[in-house]
């Protein structure tokens, strides 16, 4: 990154602890990124879990929804996975700077960035992913009906999906974990940090949904 952009914006970087990694992750304050210009409770959560439950993604192929500023995307390929990490286009900058600053370039081969808008562009991508992972993405009601359109399509009956959402303080998100995803996914709580809870969420097969 040139120092005219580095300039025009302003760069926090700071550093995570995580099964053994150090993790330098900056945010592009200033950029307009709104929400994903943040390193969000619910996917620290989900990176405390994959430590505490000794993760190890070697051999799946993972795709993560709204990677923000990539956190969680970026502990998985560390973890030995091959990681797809998606947000808006805008956005795409901000994750593949943390890419470069954090996965050793004998491991990028691994980790891939591309646009993915919900419920608009999913059928650009492939249906054969063992993990979907998303942190703190179920925060607008208005992005529910895609989100759940993208999440029909990237799934397969083997794919295991694991939301990391905070209740307590993301509107419409109590009523999207207990009311709309149950309608065409099983989902469990397998862990909770707080107001955060991980779910970890299965599409149901055509009998279940009967």
């Amino acid at each position: 990154m040139s120092s005219t952009v580095k300039s025009s914006l302003s760069l926090e970087e700071k550093k995570y602890e995580f099964s053994g990694h150090t993790l330098n992750i900056t945010t592009f304050k200033g950029a307009s990124l709104g929400v994903s210009a943040y390193v969000w409770g619910p996917g620290l959560v989900l990176c405390r879990y994959f430590e505490d439950e000794k993760f190890n993604f070697t051999g799946k192929k993972v795709l993560e929804l709204g990677s923000g500023t990539g956190i969680v995307g970026i502990l998985a390929v560390l973890l030995g996975g091959d990681v797809t990490m998606t947000d808006r286009a805008y956005v795409l900058k901000q994750i593949e700077y943390n890419v470069s600053a954090n996965i050793p370039a004998t491991s990028r081969h691994r980790s891939k960035t591309r646009a993915l808008l919900w419920g608009t562009d999913q059928n650009n991508f492939p249906t054969d992913f063992d993990i979907i992972l998303g942190s703190d993405i179920v925060y607008s009601p208005s992005q529910f009906p895609g989100l759940i359109q993208t999440l029909l399509h990237i799934c397969n009956d083997k794919t295991i999906i694991y939301l990391s959402s905070n209740l307590d303080a993301r509107v419409g998100s109590e009523n999207f974990h207990q009311e709309i995803l149950p309608k065409q996914f099983n989902s469990e709580v397998i862990h909770t940090s707080g107001g955060n809870c991980i779910y970890k969420v299965t599409k149901k097969s055509p009998r279940d949904e009967h």
